[in-house]
C-alpha cells in the first residue's frame, strides 16, 4: 500500500500519527510550508530538510500557467524539478478561482478565467485539474472544488452541490490512488447542515483523505473553531484530515485539539517579508527602533540558524536596509517555529500532556498577540 494512515496515539480528539507516502512518511500533526511557484519563498530545500519539514505544498493554478505542468512533467515532476525528495501536496486551483473572482466565470462544467500573467483566456475543469496535478506529480492531490464566502448561505448551497458534482468527476478521472492520493474537500461555510451533508457525500467516494476547505477566508476565529467542532467528527477516523490554508500558531493548537492532522499556510514567509517574527509570545515587528542595539536573538532559546547566529540588531539592520538576507533569515525562523510548535504538540499527544501544552501555549501566546 503506497499510502496508508497510521494512528500512534490519541488524547481526546487530538491524534498523533503517520501518513505513509511513496516519498516517505509524514508524521502528523504536520504543518506544510507553501511553495506556490515550486519554491518556499527564499528558502532552499536544504534548509527545509534541516528544519525537519516533511511536507510542502505547491500551487496547481500558478504552475499550470508558469512554467506549465507539461514542462514540469518533462523535467521529471515536481520532486525532481525543485530538488525536493520528500512528500509534496498540490491544491486543485479552486481557491485561486475564489480569490481571483474579478477575472473568472464559474459554471457547472468548470471555470473560465483570464491569466493574471498575460491576460490570456483559459478554461479549467475538474478533469483538467486532475490532469495538471498528475503532470506535476505530487504525492497528495486535491479534488477540484468551489470555495465560496463562508457566511452566504444562498451561494454556499450552490457551491456545495457543485463541489460534489466536481468531486465525482475528479474521482472518475483519478480512480487509482496508488501513485497519488486524491483528497476530497468538504465545503459548506459556517453552516452545520451543509458541512455534514458535504462530509457524508464525499465519504461515498472513498477518498484516502479529506480536507476542510472554505475556512480562514473571512469568518471569525470563533466561527472557524465551531465549524471544526462539528465537521471533524463527521470525517473518518482512519484517514488524515487536512485544514486548508490555516497556519496561525493559536489556530494550529485549536485545530489539533479538534482532531486535524495536516495544515498549510503562506504566513511564515509572508510575515518574514514584512519584517515580522513568530514567537511563543506573539508576533514581533523586527523593524522596531528598540531592537537597534539589542544583542539578543529574535527569540531567546530558539535553535534555528537565524537565532543561533544573529542578533535582533543585525536582523533589524537588514530589514531597514532592504537586504534580502533579512527576509531569508526571518523565513527560516518562522518556518522553524511552526515546525517545532507542531512537533511539540505531537510529542505532547504521545506523552499524554497535550491539554497542558495547549493551556500553557495559549495563555503565553495571548500576552503579546
Amino acid at each position: 500500500m503506497p499510502f496508508y494512515f497510521e494512528i500512534i496515539k490519541t488524547q481526546g480528539r487530538a491524534r498523533a500519527g503517520i501518513f505513509h507516502t511513496p516519498h516517505g512518511p509524514i508524521p502528523t500533526p504536520v504543518f506544510a510550508p507553501v511553495g506556490t511557484q515550486a519554491t518556499v519563498k527564499a528558502v532552499p530545500p536544504r534548509d527545509l530538510m534541516e528544519m525537519s519539514v516533511s511536507l510542502i505544498l505547491a500551487n496547481t493554478y500558478h504552475l499550470h500557467l508558469r512554467p506549465g505542468d507539461e514542462l514540469v512533467r518533462e523535467m521529471g515532476g515536481l520532486h525532481s524539478f525543485m530538488a525536493w525528495p520528500r512528500p509534496i501536496l498540490t491544491d486543485s486551483g479552486g481557491f485561486q478561482v475564489f480569490s481571483l473572482a474579478e477575472i473568472n466565470k464559474i459554471d457547472d462544467d468548470g471555470v473560465t478565467f483570464r491569466s493574471h500573467i498575460d491576460g490570456s483566456k483559459r478554461r479549467l475543469t475538474p478533469e483538467d485539474s486532475m490532469c495538471i496535478q498528475e503532470n506535476l506529480g505530487a504525492d497528495i492531490i486535491m479534488a477540484f472544488d468551489e470555495c465560496a464566502t463562508p457566511t452566504d448561505r444562498t451561494v454556499l448551497e450552490r457551491s456545495v452541490a457543485r463541489t460534489h458534482q466536481w468531486a465525482v468527476r475528479c474521482r472518475e478521472a483519478h480512480p487509482d490512488d496508488n501513485q497519488q492520493a486524491l483528497f476530497g474537500i468538504v465545503q459548506g461555510g459556517i453552516f452545520e447542515d451543509l458541512r455534514l451533508q458535504s462530509a457524508a457525500f464525499l465519504q461515498t467516494l472513498d477518498f484516502p483523505g479529506y480536507a476542510i476547505g472554505g475556512l480562514a477566508v473571512g469568518e471569525t476565529k470563533a466561527e472557524m473553531y465551531t465549524t471544526l467542532d462539528y465537521t471533524v467528527p463527521a470525517l473518518p477516523e482512519d484517514k488524515p484530515r487536512y485544514l486548508m490554508g490555516v497556519g496561525e500558531p493559536d489556530d494550529l493548537v485549536e485545530g489539533i485539539y479538534r482532531g486535524v492532522d495536516i495544515f498549510d499556510c503562506v504566513i511564515p514567509t509572508r510575515l518574514a517579508r514584512h519584517g515580522s517574527a513568530m514567537t511563543g509570545q506573539g508576533r514581533i515587528n523586527m523593524k522596531r527602533l528598540a531592537f537597534a542595539t539589542d544583542h539578543q536573538p529574535v527569540e531567546p532559546g530558539c535553535t534555528c540558524y537565524c537565532c543561533t547566529h544573529f542578533s535582533r540588531a543585525y536582523i533589524r539592520h537588514l530589514l531597514k536596509a532592504d537586504e534580502i538576507l533579512g527576509a531569508y533569515l526571518l523565513s527560516i525562523h518562522n518556518i522553524h517555529f511552526l515546525t517545532r510548535h507542531v512537533q511539540a504538540m505531537r510529542d505532547a499527544i504521545i506523552a499524554g500532556t497535550f491539554p497542558a501544552y495547549r493551556e500553557t501555549f495559549l495563555r503565553q501566546y495571548a500576552q503579546k498577540a
